[in-house]
């Protein structure tokens, strides 16, 4: 029979995993707490970081329907789960791994679909989302901007070619007519 702190563990992970987004599976040995205090001030409102033991948090993400996680949970782990944006979540993780070499990322999951650490890093290397909205805004500006002009060309051009005869026909006016041949 599982231990009552057991299986509260379990329930806790379990909501965590299907509270967030994402989830990135990672190994920390070498990482001393200071360094593990920094990651999880880098990580910010982002996600939490949670070292948690492999056979308890491997049962809790099959409880909560994620099994491609499962080849992850061998030796030291550790999880972020992402409740914010998952970009700079992996951004804060690659940037913390660059400076320190014992932060390994093994894989994780976002929106149900497995992530190896190299599709992290892909991730980890989109710009935000902010700016990703911010250039869409841009471009759709951008063909409205060139479809109102493209409707306005036509009664622009009019205009221009009506100025021009009545201009024509001004200077036409002031001029004497031509004498006729008899």
């Amino acid at each position: 029979m599982a231990a009552p702190d057991k299986i509260a563990a379990v329930a806790d992970i379990r909501e965590k995993f299907e509270n967030s987004s994402a989830a990135v599976v990672t190994a920390y040995v070498g990482l001393t707490v200071a360094q593990m205090k920094d990651l999880r001030r880098a990580l910010g409102e982002h996600a939490q970081y949670r070292v948690a033991k492999n056979t308890l948090t491997k049962i809790a993400a099959n409880e909560a329907g994620i099994t491609e996680l499962d080849p992850y949970f061998s030796g030291s782990t550790a999880v972020a789960f992402v409740t914010g944006d998952p970009v700079a979540a992996a951004k804060s993780l690659r940037d913390f791994a660059k400076d320190h070499d014992a932060l390994v990322i093994k894989g994780g999951v976002l929106d149900g679909k497995a992530l190896t650490a190299e599709d992290i890093q892909k991730l980890a290397d989109l710009e935000s989302r902010e700016v990703l909205l911010a250039k869409l805004a841009g471009g759709m500006k951008a063909s409205m901007a060139k479809a109102a002009a493209t409707f306005q060309a036509p009664l622009s051009k009019f205009v221009r070619t009506a100025d021009a005869l009545r201009s024509k026909k001004e200077a036409n006016a002031g001029t004497p007519a031509p004498a006729e041949a008899e």
